[in-house]
């Protein structure tokens, strides 16, 4: 088995010593993908769709670069500081998504990265090896 790092350009993560996925035996591990801007900033600070849009696009390039895709995820977990939002989650998978919809969890956490970050999405997905 090996494991083949995931890039991006630009790879916001690299500064933090963290891969943005791992790619092995036909799945991808995609490490939480937050509102980070090409500039490697926060975007949208204070604005939750904005974060949550980011998000979804930054975690939609990275399973790309891995030969996956959105349609491909098994698995994801969404990090919010505020539940809140979470019938906007509902609103996100629909337009992100299709059926059969990925399995999910939501867990409300007190801070990620940055305090001003306010969602984070981490995912299990397939290859094209599968």
């Amino acid at each position: 088995m090996s494991l083949k790092q995931v890039h991006t350009q630009p790879d916001p993560y690299a500064p933090f010593l963290i891969s943005q996925a791992i790619k092995t035996n036909g799945f991808v591990f995609v490490s939480g993908q937050a509102a980070i801007g090409d500039d490697g900033n926060l975007v949208g600070i204070g604005d939750f769709d904005k974060q949550a849009d980011q998000a979804f696009r930054n975690l939609e390039r990275v399973l790309k670069s891995a030969g996956s895709g959105l349609d491909r995820i098994a698995k994801v977990t969404i990090y919010l500081t505020s539940m809140s939002n979470f019938e906007k989650i509902v609103e996100l998978r629909r337009k992100w998504w299709s059926q059969p919809y990925p399995a999910d969890t939501i867990v409300e956490v007190s801070s990620l990265y940055s305090p001003d970050a306010m969602i984070e999405i981490d995912a299990i997905a397939l290859t094209e090896e599968n």
